[in-house]
């Protein structure tokens, strides 16, 4: 018994439900809600997943539904009978095929990004990554494929902001050093011009937590930066990329305010939105903001004023949930 314990070392969920005459509207709903979750079928009735206690509760709900259409559900824990059958089970769930035809369309994609009119092909991008995202959510059991697949889309991606920022800096070493505050206020802090999502956040950032009386500069090349001021997000500024940290994030360090779990989701947004890395489920719809504010706001300081709302309804909501 104890070298079978530690042969089956995963265990899975069964969800197996019965609904009596026509019930079509409800069959279908909870066929959708067991789709979104990544359940595999076994046979009509009866479907699989990893027995992960995130699946439990949602799994529950729909059980309640079908008990409460005159219907019957049951969840069941299993294993596998033999190594043969759990590898089968494994295989239900492989993503491989839906990483392919994703990379054939991120690749596809690659071939055709050209300098006319950079910024059409962000939507393209943005979809490519929720498709990524979606995948991903329901690989339970990643391999190779979800790694190339994200290295392949943080490529489009970075092959993406190269066309749109062409200054974007690039990450420096070293350590972060913490500064005073005090030596901070009433400054002129610059960067370059058209701000996408670090430079707005971190924009927001300084007036908030930093500087109040900050005034914003926009260059239109890094090396117009006035001596006497705090350039930031640019190859050379003060502050920029640091390490694995974007410049949101290192204003954030270098000021003290980590202890702020509020100011840490944003900072996560602004990561995956700015050099990609872990996903983060409320960062699309960050993305799509700032993009329709990008397109209708031409001037970049009515841009910040917009945009600085945003970032403060994120703090309030982020800083009441925490």
């Amino acid at each position: 018994m104890a070298s079978r314990g530690k042969a089956f070392r995963t265990t899975w969920l069964l969800f197996i439900l019965t609904l009596q005459g026509q019930q079509a509207a409800v069959r279908m709903r909870v066929w959708r809600a067991l789709k979104a979750l990544g359940t595999a079928v076994l046979r009509d009735g009866v479907y699989l997943l990893p027995n992960r206690k995130e699946f439990l509760g949602p799994l529950q709900a729909q059980s309640e539904e079908v008990n409460a259409s005159g219907g019957s559900a049951q969840i069941l824990e299993v294993e596998a009978r033999d190594p043969r059958q759990e590898v089968e089970f494994r295989q239900l769930f492989d993503r491989t095929p839906a990483y392919e035809q994703l990379m054939m369309d991120i690749r596809g994609l690659r071939k055709k990004i050209g300098a006319k009119d950079p910024a059409a092909w962000l939507p393209r991008v943005t979809t490519l990554r929720r498709d990524y995202e979606t995948i991903a959510l329901q690989d339970f059991f990643p391999g190779s494929a979800r790694e190339q697949t994200r290295e392949a889309l943080e490529d489009l991606a970075a092959a993406t902001n190269a066309l749109l920022s062409p200054d974007e800096p690039h990450a420096a070493a070293g350590r972060i050093q913490r500064k005073d505050r005090a030596q901070y206020q009433g400054r002129t802090w610059a960067t370059r011009a058209r701000p996408w999502a670090d430079r707005l956040a971190s924009a927001w950032l300084i007036k908030r937590f930093i500087d109040p009386r900050a005034k914003l500069l926009w260059l239109k090349k890094p090396k117009d930066c006035p001596k006497r001021a705090v350039g930031y997000d640019f190859d050379g500024a003060q502050f920029t990329h640091l390490g694995a940290k974007v410049t949101f994030e290192v204003l954030v360090a270098s000021f003290g305010l980590e202890s702020d779990p509020a100011l840490e989701r944003i900072g996560t947004m602004i990561h995956y939105l700015d050099v990609g890395g872990v996903p983060v489920p409320e960062a699309a719809g960050l993305e799509a903001i700032l993009q329709g504010a990008h397109r209708r706001i031409a001037d970049d300081d009515e841009l910040v004023i917009e945009t600085d709302k945003l970032f403060e309804s994120l703090y309030a909501y982020y800083t009441a949930s925490a």
